[in-house]
């Protein structure tokens, strides 16, 4: 039995500022250290509950944070940005199950560290809805044919996580005190939570729901510049529908991932080019 593991970094246990999570801050390689743990445990549950293969994605900003020769050996590492399917790259349609380790709640939701692919994206919708990175990433699964079986963070994607994922097991690491505050379990109990869950997960996974993805998906992004809404409307397909905002009618959640990809480098090469004329000046 193959399972995917997908590990972000702001739903990992001990986390809660942006000097973790951001590369070159004090507090990431400490950061990189937790993230890498709840990998592992998971690993180790996944394979507990009768996984014979295990494929890990690193899904966090660079998407190389993973400390790769402490990585359980069993799993196999797709690692590296950008990649077509971002945080969902390497899910395949013979995986039994996905897990969502380390995950967030999206941006304007007050969880901690919220946001939804991109710090620059003010919202992500999909058809009028604000929509976390799990149902985005969950949306893909489904077109695949594959469940999520797991998702764990803290409380307020764990509430989202409970009302979108049919059977899914949730397991809470922290509560959100903040954007960048929180109430955390100690990582040791977190790791052995994790494991336990993705145990259950995966043991269960036959018993899943088989979601379906309805399409079309109407994406819209808000963008955080009316400049990189400009720059977005030149891909075809995508309108500006507002001053910072772009949509697009999309076929398949492949594509809306692969677009929300494009959009991601567009927002942050855009404010990089604002923050250059800006120090500049």
């Amino acid at each position: 039995m193959k399972v995917y593991i997908s590990v972000d970094m702001e739903g990992v246990a001990g986390i809660a500022t942006l000097d973790q999570i951001v590369r070159g801050g004090s507090g990431y390689p400490r950061a990189q250290e937790l993230m890498t743990q709840e990998a592992n445990a998971a690993i180790a549950g996944a394979f507990e509950g009768g996984a014979t293969s295990v494929v890990v994605n690193d899904s966090h900003g660079t998407m190389d944070n993973l400390l790769h020769n402490r990585l359980d050996p069993r799993a196999r590492l797709v690692f590296g940005a950008p990649k077509a399917q971002c945080m969902a790259e390497g899910l395949t349609d013979d995986c039994a199950v996905a897990l969502f380790v380390g995950y967030h709640a999206p941006a304007g939701a007050p969880g901690v560290l919220a946001h939804t692919f991109s710090a620059y994206f003010g919202e992500v919708r999909i058809d009028g809805a604000r929509v976390s990175e799990a149902e985005v990433n969950g949306l893909y699964a489904a077109s695949l044919g594959v469940p999520v079986g797991l998702v764990t963070g803290d409380d307020v994607i764990g509430a989202i996580a409970s009302d979108v994922f049919a059977g899914a097991t949730v397991v809470t690491v922290k509560e959100a005190h903040g954007f960048s505050a929180t109430d955390t379990v100690a990582p040791s109990v977190a790791l052995g939570l994790v494991r336990e869950g993705a145990a259950h997960a995966v043991a269960g996974a036959a018993s899943l729901p088989r979601p379906a993805a309805g399409t079309p998906l109407r994406l819209e992004v808000d963008m955080p510049s009316p400049v990189a809404a400009e720059l977005s409307a030149c891909i075809p397909g995508c309108t500006r529908t507002a001053d910072r905002t772009v949509a697009a009618v999309l076929e398949s959640a492949e594509d809306v991932l692969g677009l929300i990809t494009v959009l991601y480098e567009l927002a942050l090469s855009s404010e990089r080019a604002r923050q250059a004329i800006t120090n500049r000046r």
